[in-house]
């Protein structure tokens, strides 16, 4: 591999911008403005692997799923990853190979539908807490439970399915993904965090209904291929301390020994979205990463010049 390899986790705001844009038409647009900043990088000679979220995508199809239930078979988890993971992908490589033709880059883009095996032992599947799908009154909950649903009461406003957000071992399609990209082409890959998937004893695979955090999934990505750079783009240009609070500290620069002090002391950064982030790039860094920059997406070309963005490094 001649250029540089760089796996980019893109976030949900990549795809909707807000409540108000949501539709398909909607999410192809927010793709489409990413997609421009991926391009770019493209040109300047990086080669690109992109990880994505799908978490609204999947509810969005489970709904439609409950609201047909009386007329259609329901769509396992899954599969709703699966489909979600061809429908984004659709979005992000025709937006990039009209960038490409744009821009006279000779590239391919591919879209891997990728198999994440978990473990069935994981201590995840004990303790289910993310959320997914539609509220149900409590008639609704208790048949669900009952078909082996795990639900829980959400804060009065009724009760909602929760699944097991599993740790990612194994990308089950790694060897493919380092055949396109040996071959120079453009790889979206661990849609969503990838589908989870879990081995018998014999060592087949079987989908199991659980959300595998996508940038954990990116981060093994990035390790399992050496990737030069682990890349997760969300909605904020930088990283800070105490985010939001009066004494916010932006971070231009962060060693792997300050990350892991931060995350240890708790507090910093919020459980739900930044947290995870920076635990994703002590993994990378822990497992021989050199570099990883959190940033937004219309900030990439500069955090890539050094000028913005939050420098993760050894």
């Amino acid at each position: 591999m001649s250029s540089k390899v760089a796996v980019i986790a893109i976030g949900g705001n990549s795809l909707i911008k807000d409540k108000q844009h949501q539709t398909v038409a909607d999410q192809y647009q927010a793709a489409k403005e990413t997609c421009a900043h991926i391009a770019a990088m493209i040109k300047n000679g990086w080669n690109v692997v992109i990880g994505h979220g799908n978490g609204p995508q999947v509810g969005f199809i489970l709904r439609r799923s409950e609201l047909a239930a009386h007329e259609l078979h329901e769509i396992p988890l899954d599969v709703c990853g699966a489909d979600s993971q061809g429908a984004i992908g659709y979005a992000l490589q025709q937006n990039l190979y009209n960038y490409f033709r744009e821009l006279g880059i000779q590239k391919q883009v591919a879209t891997i539908v990728t198999q994440v095996e978990v473990s069935r032992d994981d201590p995840a599947f004990q303790n289910p807490t993310k959320p997914i799908g539609s509220f149900m009154d409590s008639a609704q909950a208790e048949r669900r439970r009952q078909e082996g649903w795990s639900v829980v009461e959400d804060a009065g406003r009724g009760w909602r399915r929760v699944v097991a957000s599993p740790l990612p071992m194994r990308i089950v399609e790694e060897a493919v993904i380092k055949q396109l990209i040996a071959a120079g082409v453009i790889v979206i890959a661990v849609g969503g965090g990838g589908i989870p998937v879990v081995a018998d004893e014999a060592g087949n695979l079987k989908g199991i209904a659980a959300v595998i955090d996508k940038d954990y999934a990116s981060s093994l990505l990035a390790s399992s291929i050496n990737a030069d750079l682990f890349i997760i783009s969300t909605a904020v240009e930088k990283v800070a301390l105490n985010f939001g609070k009066p004494d916010q500290q932006w971070l231009d620069q962060l060693t792997l020994a300050q990350a892991k002090t931060y995350l240890a002391e708790g507090g910093h950064f919020a459980k739900g979205s930044m947290a995870p982030k920076i635990q994703a790039v002590v993994n990378f860094l822990e497992r021989g990463g050199k570099e990883a920059i959190i940033t937004n997406p219309e900030n990439l070309e500069r955090a890539l010049a050094g000028e913005t963005g939050t420098h993760i490094t050894k």
